[in-house]
């Protein structure tokens, strides 16, 4: 028997969002916990009994009876690869413990919070806007998703628009949530990177929000390089970063990148 045998769980759900994006969920573990927006090891049973494992945020809520996983395909990827090519009832390994900075207890309380997101990084927010606690803490909920074409938004934009309906959270969400689109690579309603949509103030004038203040509260999750460039405009505006133990303005994901 695989020491990693109680470590499985059956893929329950799988949608390929085009060629190199999809998503899947198995099944939740009656004793697992979690907090919205942290992470898990997940990987793929093998007969070596050394799965590859890797670093993916939780795509759904902390109240979900399902554990969502957003992904993409990278081109000969030791998981990726193979992770593709699951089928209803395979198995999936998950480690037990979840872990994370992107989690509403490491930031100090506010009045809004941005979740700012590029490509597969969008994945610990869609656990977050379905967190009815997300909306018990903040009076407004902007969230940001980026990517190079209008077809890589479509997990993104399925998420919200299910949360705005659906019967559980609908009524915590109320008109608390903005979300806001933009592409790279494509003409879209809205173009750029979020770091150049902040600079320039585009956002808020698109939204007719105000600029950032000392009330706000900011997540982000992608590429090093954003999220190095978004540090950057958070520490301009004299906000600081939090962690678990110390809750601040600001938290990014340092774990992987999106």
């Amino acid at each position: 028997m695989s020491k990693f045998s109680n470590n499985c769980h059956k893929v329950t759900f799988i949608k390929h969002w085009n060629a190199s994006l999809f998503s899947f969920r198995i099944q939740r573990p009656p004793s697992f916990k979690f907090r919205s927006g942290e992470f898990v090891m997940i990987g793929l049973p093998n007969e070596e009994d050394k799965p590859i494992l890797r670093a993916y945020s939780i795509a759904s809520p902390s109240w979900s009876e399902e554990l969502e996983f957003y992904s993409i395909i990278v081109k000969d990827g030791p998981l990726t690869s193979k992770l593709k090519n699951i089928k209803i009832n395979d198995e999936i390994i998950m480690m037990p413990k979840s872990t994370g900075t992107l989690v509403l207890d490491a930031l100090k309380p506010g009045k809004r919070l941005f979740l700012l997101s590029s490509g597969t990084g969008f994945a610990p927010f869609a656990s977050l806007v379905r967190e009815p606690e997300t909306y018990e803490k903040f009076q407004t909920v902007v969230v940001t998703h980026t990517c190079r074409t209008i077809p890589e938004l479509a997990y993104s934009q399925e998420v919200i628009n299910e949360s705005r309906n659906d019967e559980i959270i609908k009524e915590f969400i109320s008109n608390k949530l903005i979300s806001y689109h933009s592409t790279t690579r494509e003409k879209f309603i809205n173009n750029g990177r979020i770091t150049e949509l902040l600079n320039t103030k585009k956002i808020f004038k698109d939204l007719e929000i105000e600029d950032i203040s000392s009330n706000d509260r900011f997540m982000f999750c992608g590429s090093m390089g954003l999220n190095n460039d978004l540090k950057a405009i958070m520490i301009k505006h004299n906000l600081k970063e939090g962690a678990n133990n110390n809750p601040a303005e600001f938290v990014l994901e340092k774990a992987f990148v999106g």
